[in-house]
């Protein structure tokens, strides 16, 4: 199968994060397509969020169920509602909101999802500068799956993290950058507890996201 070089899949969650990622796509390649998961996870109505960004975004859309992800092991927060969520990164494991195997299979998936449809590059927003402690975010193991990923099926893909090693103050400034600020603030869902916008502001993915903010705007308006 010949892949197209001009085409991208975003593996899109509509988050702060995955948003900026596909408007960075839509700015760097001709036709953009974004790729949503069911996984299992409490705050589920991120789909119906991304499903509605994607439409302002003109990109077409389209979600799996893999909900096998989250019965293939415990003890994480973000699939169990009956455990309480840790607040701070521990200092010698993931946080339990980690979600083993996520990425893998997230990534794993959309390649499939992509030579089907003769696409060639496959966007992700991890990033390992400003992050939550999860392992499958570094750009190790990104490095390592593009290349898995391309000796299993004999393509070339092309795994783009375009913020592996910017922060989440650079992350605001990306979106300002390609005109989605409002956007990305009002209406993406990063809040672990399910909220959107500014979130609950006390799960870890709101302080991280609200800290780059105050960092953005404070430099924005020197």
């Amino acid at each position: 199968m010949i892949l197209d070089k001009k085409k991208a899949l975003v593996v899109f969650s509509g988050g702060q994060d995955s948003t900026t990622c596909l408007f960075w796509a839509k700015k760097h390649f001709d036709q953009v397509y974004a790729l949503c998961f069911r996984y299992g996870q409490k705050h589920v109505k991120e789909v119906d969020i991304a499903r509605g960004i994607a439409e302002k975004a003109g990109v077409p859309f389209e979600e799996k169920d893999v909900s096998f992800i989250s019965q293939l092991s415990s003890g994480c927060s973000l699939t169990d509602t009956s455990i309480t969520m840790d607040k701070e990164k521990p200092a010698t494991a993931p946080p339990n909101t980690f979600v083993p195997g996520r990425n893998l299979f997230f990534l794993s998936i959309a390649a499939v999802y992509a030579r089907e449809h003769g696409i060639m590059n496959l966007v992700t927003g991890v990033s390992q500068t400003d992050f939550s402690g999860y392992p499958d975010c570094r750009d190790s193991f990104i490095r390592s799956l593009n290349v898995s990923l391309n000796l299993a099926m004999d393509e070339q893909f092309v795994i783009h993290t375009p913020l592996m090693w910017i922060d989440k103050a650079e992350t605001w400034k990306l979106a300002d950058d390609l005109g989605v600020f409002d956007l990305v603030r009002n209406e993406t869902l990063t809040c672990y507890n399910g909220i959107k916008g500014d979130g609950c502001g006390e799960c870890p993915a709101c302080k991280l996201r609200r800290h780059g903010l105050e960092v953005y705007l404070k430099s924005k308006n020197k």
